[in-house]
């Protein structure tokens, strides 16, 4: 189950970050490292502080683009340590563990992503997120480092983990056709939904691209928060597809021929 989770920094600057969350990773289990167009790797200062997990650091994957780094993902968490505009589903990180491993446990991969040492992650970035996670440190003092920030994630995860073993799975108590059914859509299926609908508005005039003011981003909460599964985002993307026809008149010529 562990294996279906991972750990995704983006554009870090200091090495040493890496090496530590190599380290804290091993240390609980985890073995699936992404950085995102690092500053600095690989590094000997990294290896230096992984202490060991020098295979972590070798297997790490080097991105250009957190969507990249995402591919495949149908859950993805961003901490966050700061209040946001339009208010995300939050989590804390013992909850952050729990839903991880539900998710996992019905057939999905999932995405644990922290932002720049000096500035956590863009509101761009977060909107990828369908939670954000927000470690509730001492209000005076909060400020935390990124490989500290892992290691409490990564904790929490694999205490959860802990805890369900020996259980049966969830996918293991349901009918092959239900659990086909309820496989969560991945990270890069869900951007292309999201571009679909945004043309889908502007096609229908619901939205303005010189004035989208937040839409996109109310819906990307919406949708993200929701759990849509592929047989639902099959569902929904044809629903777009036959709106932009209408739009276009190709399903009225279609019936004056039909007639």
């Amino acid at each position: 189950m562990l294996d279906k989770i991972r750990v995704v920094l983006v554009n870090t600057s200091h090495p040493g970050n890496i090496g530590g969350t190599a380290r804290a990773m091993k240390n609980m289990g985890l073995s699936r490292l992404v950085l995102v167009d690092p500053m600095d790797f690989p590094s000997g200062e990294a290896r230096a502080r992984a202490s060991g997990a020098d295979d972590i650091l070798d297997a790490a994957v080097v991105v250009p683009t957190l969507e990249d780094a995402l591919a495949g993902c149908s859950l993805v968490l961003g901490t966050s340590a700061r209040d946001r505009r339009i208010p995300w589903p939050l989590l804390d990180p013992r909850e952050c563990a729990t839903t991880s491993l539900e998710h996992i446990q019905q057939g999905g991969e999932v995405a644990l992503v922290f932002g720049r040492e000096y500035a956590g992650l863009t509101n761009e970035e977060l909107q990828r997120c369908q939670f954000h996670v927000h470690i509730p440190a001492n209000p005076e003092f909060s400020s935390l480092n990124l490989a500290t920030a892992v290691q409490v994630l990564v904790y929490e995860v694999r205490m959860a983990w802990l805890a369900v073993q020996g259980q049966p799975t969830k996918q293991e108590k349901v009918e092959s056709t239900a659990m086909l059914n309820s496989v969560p859509v991945t990270s890069d299926e869900l951007e292309r939904f999201y571009a679909h609908l945004e043309s889908t508005l502007v096609d229908i005039q619901f939205l303005d691209p010189q004035k989208p003011r937040h839409l996109m981003s109310r819906l990307r909460r919406l949708y993200g928060r929701s759990g849509v599964s592929k047989l639902e985002m099959n569902i929904l993307r044809g629903i777009l597809t036959e709106t932009q026809k209408a739009a276009r008149g190709e399903l009225s010529k279609r019936s004056d021929e039909d007639v």
